[in-house]
C-alpha cells in the first residue's frame, strides 16, 4: 500500500474529490486525511444515489472502512464539521488534529467586512485570512480548545506517520488549487496559504520521503470562482453552449470558464512533480464520452487527450467521464499498474 497526495493542478473545481474518492474505493487506503486550507473549500462526491458536497471531512468518506482525519494544518470551523459529521454518520471514524487552528466567529466577520478580500479578491467569506493570520500571531484557539470537538481529538501526524509504516495506505486530500497558491498563484487573487503537493503532506505531518505518489487533477476546462486573471477565459455564452453552467459548492457563484491553459498546466506540473496526472469533464470536451469507464474513447476526447500529454510531456493515467466517483477511465489500473 502507498502513501498518495491528490491535489489540483488549476483554480480549484478540478474534480479533486472524485479522483480521491475513486482511488480510496479502489486502493482501499486505511488512512485518509484532508489537507489543505478549510471550510471554504468545498469537493463535490457523487456515489451510490448520493451528492455528498463536503467542506471538512474527507472524500475517502465513501468507502467505509478507511479512517477519516483532518490534518494540523487545516482551518476547522467546528459548526460545519459537526453538521457533516452528522450528515454522514462518520462519528466513529473521524478524527481531528487537537493542533488544527479553529475558525472563529469573528473571524468570518473580519473577512467579509474587509474591502479588499470581499470586493477585491472576492473570497468566499470563510474566514481562511483571519484565522490563519491569529494563528501567525499566535492568539488562536486550536481544536483541542473547543469542548464540543473533544471526542474527535487525535495526533493526526501520528497516525499517519504509523500507518505508513505498517503500509496500510494513506490518501492526502489537498484542497484548492495551484492557481490559488499564496505562494505560486495569481497573488493577490487567491486563498491564503499555499496549495501545492509539498504543503498538503505538511499539512498532516508527513515528511517528502513517506510520499510515494502525487495525482494532479487537471479539469479539461477549468473554472475560477471570484477574481483574477484568467487568460483562457471564455464568454458565459460559449461555456452554456458547451453545457457548462457550474456554481460554486461553498459561495453560490456562478465559476468562470476557460479553455485548457497549457502553459499554466505546464507549471502546475514542474512545482508538485506529480507521478500521476488525472484529467476530469471529459464529457465536457463532447457528450459522448460522458460515463465511459474504458477505452478507445471518443475520437474528440481522445484527441483532446493526447494533446494535453503532448503539452505536459507525460501521460494521463485517470480520466474523469462524468460526475460518479466511478465514472473514470482507469489506464494505469488497464497497463497492469496501480497507484
Amino acid at each position: 500500500m502507498t502513501c498518495t497526495i491528490v491535489v489540483g493542478g488549476q483554480w480549484g473545481d478540478e474534480a479533486k474529490g472524485k479522483i480521491a474518492s475513486y482511488l480510496a474505493l479502489r486502493d482501499d487506503p486505511g488512512v485518509a486525511v484532508r489537507a489543505g486550507l478549510g471550510p471554504g473549500a468545498g469537493h463535490t462526491v457523487v456515489h451510490g444515489g448520493r451528492t455528498l458536497r463536503l467542506r471538512q471531512v474527507p472524500s475517502a468518506v465513501v468507502n467505509p472502512r478507511t479512517r477519516l482525519l483532518l490534518g494540523a494544518g487545516v482551518l476547522i470551523r467546528p459548526e460545519v464539521l459537526l453538521r457533516e459529521i452528522k450528515e454522514t454518520g462518520v462519528g466513529d471514524r473521524i478524527g481531528v488534529d487537537y493542533r488544527a487552528t479553529v475558525i472563529e466567529p469573528g473571524h468570518v466577520e473580519a473577512e467579509q467586512a474587509d474591502a479588499g478580500l470581499r470586493d477585491t479578491v472576492r473570497s468566499t467569506g470563510s474566514g481562511h485570512g483571519p484565522a490563519l493570520a491569529a494563528r501567525a500571531m499566535r492568539s488562536a484557539r486550536r481544536a483541542q480548545d473547543m469542548p464540543e470537538l473533544a471526542p474527535y481529538l487525535t495526533d493526526v501526524a501520528a497516525e499517519v506517520n504509523a500507518a505508513v509504516d505498517a503500509g496500510d495506505g494513506v490518501q492526502v486530500e489537498g484542497t484548492n488549487g495551484f492557481g490559488l497558491s499564496v505562494l505560486y498563484g495569481s497573488y493577490p487573487y487567491t486563498v491564503g496559504k499555499d496549495s501545492t503537493a509539498s504543503t498538503a503532506a505538511a499539512d498532516v505531518g508527513l515528511g517528502p520521503l513517506a510520499v510515494d505518489e502525487v495525482v494532479l487533477v487537471f479539469r479539461a476546462f477549468p473554472t475560477r470562482v471570484g477574481a483574477g486573471p484568467f487568460a483562457t477565459e471564455i464568454p458565459e455564452e460559449e461555456a452554456e453552449r458547451r453545457g457548462i453552467v457550474e456554481y460554486g459548492t461553498v459561495t453560490g457563484r456562478r465559476r468562470r470558464t476557460g479553455t485548457f491553459d497549457l502553459e499554466q498546466a505546464r507549471e502546475a506540473v514542474r512545482i508538485n512533480r506529480p507521478s500521476r496526472v488525472a484529467l476530469t469533464f471529459l464529457d465536457h470536451v463532447t457528450p459522448d464520452a460522458l460515463g465511459a469507464q474504458g477505452e478507445p474513447l471518443p475520437a474528440e476526447a481522445a484527441a483532446f487527450v493526447r494533446h494535453v500529454e503532448k503539452g505536459l510531456g507525460r501521460p494521463v493515467d485517470l480520466i474523469g467521464t462524468g460526475p460518479g466517483s466511478d465514472d473514470i477511465v482507469d489506464r494505469w489500473t488497464a497497463r497492469g499498474g496501480r497507484l
